[in-house]
């Protein structure tokens, strides 16, 4: 695979052979999609599943889709669509009656079997300040062109916020003001923008009168962000910081960050929330935006590494709603006072994100990235998409206010 290290920890055209393992993994996948409303068709034609002749249609192409499955359970299951082991005329449809059953697809006295294949977290992703660094550098640090590649023009890498009649760019619009108003961002405010993207959020609060001190610690990111903002007229207004939130400095009326905690791991939620209290001014709002997963999911899942750990975002992990509300009351002084989901908004989001990356597949490949990384992506992108569209992950604005 080539582009980035986080796809270069295997090589998958040599799946590892373990016959028992492969047995196992072929015994309970079998049990799992009897109850499926999909259709399996497995190498030797063999049909399996609930669904009719319209179900999602997921086809084993070879039996090495057994072996990363008894190898690495769902982390051979993405490495086997990436090899091309299995696949899917619409991966994320084929992909959601799993996510919906994620938590009872392998009966409860067989869970114990998920011990033999379930990775633990790297001790090298935690994100300390240089594991931080490294994290991010390892996805955000591909390649602006890559991003440019499937994002729309705002270069907005977050949820969407959809209205009748709205394309992908006023949508992502909505969603940033929707930040904007939470924040109580207007002339005169001085916002801290915890993590960048590419600049969009600081132009629309610079343009309601608004200084803008943004913190990333993305150096493609900010090199393109600064450009952006350049060719907006507003860098006299915003300042684009390669720093970490935990030197944060300074007092701000307002205090934004869009889907940035998901970087920060469990270990510094506390200095996260603590710091975002520590520089909001006395009278000043934080519009935070974070992805989420049930809370018997974080708990059952928060030691080890998925395969979007292990491929996509190094050291990542998701908040719940309650942990959410839990660290706030610990580690501040703020009280959530309003909410708004927009899971069914990012499942939008992810289709269109991902029928754009496959229309500029040429173009992918002649920023250097190869036929395995472009599957790597499409999993990616259908496997995120799949988790909103079953209700397994959610997208949420909160807006926090001394209490």
């Amino acid at each position: 695979m080539t582009g980035t290290a986080t796809t270069g920890r295997l090589d998958l055209s040599a799946p590892p052979h373990s016959p028992v393992r492969a047995w196992i993994a072929e015994r309970l996948f079998r049990l799992a999609v009897t109850r499926l409303p999909v259709r399996v068709v497995l190498p030797g034609g063999e049909v399996l599943g609930r669904g009719g002749p319209d179900a999602p249609m997921m086809a084993v192409e070879r039996p090495a889709f057994f072996d990363r499955v008894g190898a690495r359970g769902m982390i051979g299951f993405g490495e086997a669509y990436t090899a091309g082991d299995w696949t899917s005329a619409d991966p994320a449809a084929t992909l959601t009656p799993f996510a919906e059953r994620l938590a009872t697809l392998v009966p409860a006295p067989l869970q114990r079997l998920r011990r033999l294949v379930d990775a633990r977290r790297p001790a090298a992703e935690r994100n300390t300040p240089d594991g931080a660094r490294s994290n991010i550098h390892r996805h955000y640090d591909l390649s602006n062109g890559l991003f440019a590649a499937f994002l729309d023009e705002s270069m907005s890498y977050s949820s969407a916020w959809f209205e009748p009649g709205d394309d992908l760019y006023r949508a992502q619009l909505r969603k940033i003001d929707g930040v904007l108003d939470y924040a109580g961002v207007g002339p005169g405010s001085r916002v801290l923008e915890i993590g960048t993207g590419w600049g969009a959020l600081a132009v629309r609060a610079a343009r309601r009168g608004a200084t803008v001190t943004s913190l990333t610690i993305s150096t493609e990111q900010r090199d393109l962000a600064v450009e952006r903002i350049a060719a907006a007229g507003v860098a006299d207004r915003v300042e684009v910081a390669l720093r970490d939130y935990r030197e944060a400095s300074g007092s701000y009326d307002a205090v934004v960050s869009v889907e940035m905690v998901e970087a920060v791991g469990e270990d510094y939620w506390p200095e996260y929330f603590a710091t975002v209290d520590r520089v909001l001014a006395p009278g000043g709002r934080v519009a935070l935006q974070a992805i989420t997963m049930p809370h018997d999911r974080l708990v059952a899942s928060r030691h080890t590494n998925g395969w979007i750990n292990e491929y996509v975002f190094p050291g990542g992990q998701l908040l719940s709603v309650p942990a959410i509300e839990e660290q706030v009351r610990a580690n501040t002084g703020l009280a959530i006072t309003a909410r708004r989901r927009l899971g069914e908004h990012y499942a939008r989001t992810l289709r269109l994100w991902r029928e754009r990356f496959l229309a500029a597949g040429d173009h992918v490949a002649s920023l250097g990235f190869d036929d395995t990384f472009r599957r790597l992506w499409e999993f990616y992108l259908a496997y995120c998409e799949a988790g909103f569209r079953a209700h397994y992950l959610d997208v949420w604005q909160f807006r926090l206010a001394r209490a």
